[in-house]
C-alpha cells in the first residue's frame, strides 16, 4: 500500500471563466482520482492553481481595459469559486503570483542555470507591429512545414506533434487579431532539452503503463529534442534571477517554464500552511509516493518531456551533470500522466477563444455539481474526443440518475420508512438476496481496481451495473406485495438498503454532493464526503506590500467515507426522503438552456 499520493492537476489560465471542456481534462478525472485515494486510506496532496502570467493575460487585460494583475485578480477569483462549486477537493489551490511561487521558480531556473541546462542564444522573435508586444508562441498559427496542417501552433503541431518555433511556420499569422508577425531577433534564454535526450528516454522506457496515447505522444517528441526558450520579451511574469538580467523591465521567465514549477511551489505553499513547512518533501522526495498528473491532451508534452527534463536537471541528471538544490534536494519525476482527450461541441473543440463555449459557474446554477460530474465520468473525453450534446446529457440525468440511481435510492428508503420506520432486521436470507449481496460487495474490488489505473468511465459504469441489479432485484421481489409476509419484506428492504449503502460508497468520488445526501437519508450524521473551503488570505510580497486573495483548502481527513462495505444499521431512523436528483425537462435536450450555444460557430 502507497501512504502518499500527489494529484498534480493542471493550471488553468487566469484569462478567463473555465468551461466544461476544461474541467473534463484536468478536474473531474483528478478529483474522482483523489476521492478514492482518500477514501482507501492513502495520505493524497491534490494541488493546483490559477496560471497568470504570460501574453494570454496581457490580452485579456488589454481587450478588458484592464492590468494585467487586476485581470488575474479577477479571474482568479472566478475560477476558484467555480472548482469549488464543482467540488474539486484541492489540499490547495493557489496561483502563481505568489512571492513563494516567485522564489521556487526562481531557484529552479538558478541551479539550471549553474548546472548549464540554460544557455543563451539569438533568436528570431514574433512580434506585433500594432502593439510591440511579442506574441506567444500559442498565439501564432500557420501551416506546418512538416506535415502541411493548417492550424499548427507556433510551438507545436498537433497533427503531427513535432516542436515548432513560429518562424518555421508558412504563413503565420496572430490569432489575436489575424495580422502577420514581425520576426526580429532578440537574446532569450533556453532550457537545453538534447542535454536530456538519453537520461529522457531511458525514463520514459519505464513508464509502459502510462496510457498509451500519452506514451506514443511522449516517446515521439523526444526523438527530437530541441533547446526550448524559457523567456520572453515581456513585462508580466517573474523576473530572470541573473545579473544584468533582474532589472531588464522587457525580459521575463516564460509562463509555461514556471507554470510547471507551480506543482512544486504549491506543495511548498500548503506545507508552510499546515505548519510544518517540510511536509511537502514526503511527496516529492520519497521513492514510494506516487505522482499523478492530471490535463488534458494539449499539454502532455509539458508533463511527459519538459517537466520531467527541467526535474532531470535540477537533480543533476542530465548530460553535463551538475548539483542538486540545497533547498529542493533530489525530486521524483512523474509516476504516471494522465491526460483526457477534447470534449467537443458539435464536432469543434469546446473552447471560449473558436466560439464555443459552456462555462462551468453557468452550468453549475442550472444543473448544480453532479449531474456534470457524472456525464463527464461515464461519456468524457477519457480516451477519444467526445461531443457533448445537450440531448445525451438530458438523456444521461433522467434515466440513469433519476430513473435509476435516485429512483433506487427514494423507494428502497421510502418503502422502509412507511413500513418500519427505520432499517429493518434481516430474517434469512434467500439465493436472490445473496448474489446481490455478493454483486454489491464484489464491485469495491472491481470498481476500486479500475479507479487505481484511472479507468473512470469503466469504473462508474460497473457502479451503475450494481444500481441496475438492485433496481431489477426489488422489482423482482415486489415488497409492496408482502404485507402478510413482514420478516420477508424486511429482509428484502434490508438488503435493497445495504445494496443502497454500498452504491453510494462506489459512486462517492464521483458525486461527492449526492453521496452526503444519501448518506443522511440513510440516516447517517457529520460529514460523509468533505467538500473544499474557499478562504481569503493575506500575503506578503516582494516590495513589502499586502495582498489579499482567495485559495480553496479542504479538511478531508475527518470525512465518513471509506471504500469498504459497511453494514447497515439495524434500527437506524429512516425519514422520507427528498428525490435526489430531479429530471430535467425534456426540451432541454433539444436547444439546451438559453444562456448556451447550440452549436459551434
Amino acid at each position: 500500500m502507497c501512504a502518499h499520493v500527489l494529484a498534480a492537476v493542471a493550471w488553468p489560465y487566469a484569462n478567463g471563466p473555465r468551461h466544461i471542456g476544461h474541467v473534463s481534462g484536468f478536474g473531474v478525472p483528478s478529483d474522482v482520482f483523489s476521492r478514492f485515494m482518500r477514501m482507501s486510506g492513502h495520505e493524497v496532496l491534490m494541488i493546483s492553481g490559477t496560471d497568470e502570467h504570460g501574453t494570454a493575460i496581457q490580452v485579456k487585460a488589454d481587450s478588458e481595459g484592464l492590468t494585467a494583475e487586476q485581470t488575474a485578480d479577477k479571474y482568479h477569483r472566478i475560477i476558484a469559486e467555480d472548482l469549488q462549486g464543482l467540488g474539486l477537493s484541492y489540499d490547495l489551490y493557489t496561483r502563481t503570483t505568489t512571492d513563494n511561487h516567485r522564489q521556487v521558480v526562481q531557484e529552479m531556473f538558478t541551479v539550471l542555470h549553474d548546472n548549464g541546462y540554460i544557455i543563451s542564444r539569438t533568436e528570431m522573435g514574433a512580434i506585433s507591429p500594432s502593439t510591440g508586444r511579442t506574441l506567444a508562441d500559442r498565439y501564432i498559427e500557420g501551416e506546418c512545414p512538416h506535415c502541411g496542417f493548417d492550424g499548427a501552433r507556433g510551438d507545436q503541431c498537433d497533427n503531427c506533434g513535432r516542436q515548432l518555433d513560429p518562424v518555421d511556420l508558412k504563413n503565420p499569422h496572430s490569432r489575436i487579431d489575424g495580422e502577420v508577425p514581425k520576426f526580429v531577433e532578440t537574446e532569450h534564454f533556453f532550457l537545453d532539452l538534447p542535454a536530456f535526450a538519453d537520461a529522457l528516454a531511458a525514463w520514459l522506457e519505464t513508464r509502459q503503463d502510462w496510457r498509451p496515447n500519452v506514451l506514443r505522444f511522449s516517446a515521439n517528441f523526444a526523438k527530437e529534442l530541441q533547446p526550448r526558450a524559457i523567456t520572453r520579451d515581456l513585462d508580466w511574469g517573474i523576473k530572470i534571477p541573473l545579473e544584468g538580467w533582474e532589472d531588464n523591465n522587457l525580459k521575463r521567465i516564460y509562463v509555461w517554464f514556471d507554470a510547471v514549477i507551480g506543482y512544486l511551489s504549491a506543495s511548498i505553499e500548503w506545507a508552510k500552511r499546515t505548519g510544518d513547512p517540510d511536509a511537502w518533501k514526503k511527496y516529492w522526495t520519497d521513492e514510494a509516493t506516487r505522482s499523478y498528473y492530471f490535463m488534458g491532451k494539449d499539454n502532455i508534452v509539458f508533463h511527459s518531456v519538459i517537466w520531467p527534463s527541467i526535474l532531470l536537471g535540477v537533480n543533476g541528471k542530465g548530460d553535463k551533470g551538475g548539483r542538486t538544490s540545497e533547498w529542493f534536494g533530489t525530486l521524483d519525476l512523474p509516476t504516471e500522466v494522465v491526460s483526457s482527450e477534447f470534449l467537443t461541441m458539435g464536432g469543434s473543440k469546446v473552447a471560449s477563444s473558436r466560439g464555443a463555449s459552456i462555462f462551468v459557474g453557468d452550468f453549475l446554477k442550472e444543473f448544480g455539481p453532479d449531474a456534470l460530474r457524472y456525464f463527464i465520468a461515464v461519456a468524457g473525453p477519457e480516451n477519444q474526443d467526445t461531443d457533448f450534446t445537450w440531448d445525451e446529457f438530458v438523456r444521461r440525468t433522467n434515466y440513469e440518475l433519476a430513473n435509476e440511481w435516485g429512483n433506487l435510492v427514494n423507494r428502497s428508503i421510502s418503502m422502509a420508512h412507511k413500513n418500519v420506520g427505520s432499517i429493518p432486521e434481516a430474517g434469512e436470507f434467500t439465493e436472490e438476496d445473496k448474489e446481490l449481496l455478493a454483486a454489491s460487495s464484489t464491485a469495491f474490488k472491481t470498481v476500486g481496481e479500475l479507479l487505481k489505473v484511472c479507468k473512470f468511465k469503466a469504473a462508474i459504469t460497473e457502479a451503475m451495473r450494481i444500481v441496475s441489479l438492485a433496481n431489477k432485484y426489488i422489482s423482482d421481489q415486489e415488497p409492496w406485495k408482502l404485507k402478510d409476509q413482514p420478516e420477508r419484506r424486511n429482509t428484502v428492504l434490508h438488503v435493497a438498503l445495504q445494496v443502497v449503502s454500498d452504491c453510494n460508497t462506489l459512486l462517492t468520488p464521483f458525486m461527492p454532493h449526492a453521496a452526503q445526501k444519501v448518506f443522511e437519508a440513510m440516516g447517517g450524521t457529520g460529514v460523509w464526503a468533505a467538500q473544499p473551503q474557499l478562504v481569503e488570505v493575506t500575503e506578503a510580497r516582494e516590495d513589502g506590500s499586502e495582498k489579499s486573495y482567495p485559495i480553496l483548502q479542504g479538511d478531508y481527513a475527518g470525512e465518513l467515507a471509506e471504500w469498504v462495505s459497511r453494514p447497515v444499521v439495524v434500527g437506524r431512523p429512516l425519514s422520507k426522503p427528498s428525490p435526489i436528483f430531479p429530471k430535467l425537462d425534456e426540451k432541454l435536450g433539444e436547444t439546451g438552456p438559453e444562456w448556451a450555444p447550440i452549436k459551434h460557430d
